[in-house]
Formats: structure tokens, C-alpha cells, sequence
């Protein structure tokens, strides 16, 4: 079972830059490698990945609404596309009990490379 300190490890073997904000919470920020904000929290049984891409735009909110759930059909390898109140996130969850490091990688992996491939999507889209 991935534990608070399981996951302190893998964070430190991924070589980020993380700072710990809460009880078994951490939030990676490298600027630099498109790794910006991604909240990653133990929240047993699950360890939970989350990172807020940008407020809903006013307007156009059925056409935005598709390209997530598209984006979500077709290019999401971890996690997907999500409404938090007013904001659009990324959500990714793995089991903490067999948890190992590879997938605790590839899960913010998989963030970084929808932000950095989908966001200026969003951007040229939504708010021009």
C-alpha cells in the first residue's frame, strides 16, 4: 500500500521540483518542463492526480464541453477532463495498493504531456 512517505519517494526519484502544501499533498511546479501546478494526493484507497488548466470561458461552452470529452475518447492516456466548479482540470486516479513507481511516473507523464500538447489547443479555440 503506498503510503505518505511512498509516495515523498517516488516524488524525489522524479527529479521535480514539489513543495508540500497539506497532509499527504504535494504540488510539482517546473515551469520549465510544462510540470506546472500538478497536485498529487494520497486519499486512501486512491492517490489522486490533479492540475487546473484555466476558468471556463464565457460563451461556447457546448463546443468546449466536446473537444474535452473528444479529447478524452481519443488522446488521454491517464486521466481526463473535468468541470470543478467553474474551472477545467485534469483528474488521473491509481489504486494506492499496488502502487509502484513506474505508474506513479507515468501518471505525471501523461499530465505534462496533455498540458503541454493541449493547452495551446484550448487557447487558440476558446480564447481568442
Amino acid at each position: 500500500m503506498a503510503t505518505a512517505e511512498t509516495l515523498e519517494n517516488y516524488l524525489l526519484q522524479l527529479g521535480e521540483p514539489y513543495e508540500k502544501i497539506g497532509e499527504s499533498m504535494w504540488k510539482i511546479n517546473d515551469e520549465f518542463d510544462n510540470i506546472d501546478d500538478i497536485v498529487v494526493f494520497l486519499s486512501e484507497p486512491l492517490v489522486i492526480f490533479r492540475v487546473k488548466l484555466f476558468d471556463l470561458p464565457e460563451g461556447n461552452k457546448e463546443e468546449l464541453y466536446r473537444f474535452m470529452l473528444e479529447l478524452n475518447a481519443f488522446e488521454m492516456t491517464h486521466g481526463a477532463y473535468a468541470l470543478e466548479g467553474n474551472s477545467v482540470v485534469i483528474v488521473d486516479t491509481l489504486e494506492a495498493e499496488n502502487l509502484d513507481y513506474n505508474e506513479f511516473e507515468g501518471s505525471v507523464s501523461a499530465l505534462a504531456l496533455a498540458i503541454m500538447e493541449h493547452y495551446p489547443l484550448f487557447k487558440e479555440k476558446f480564447f481568442k
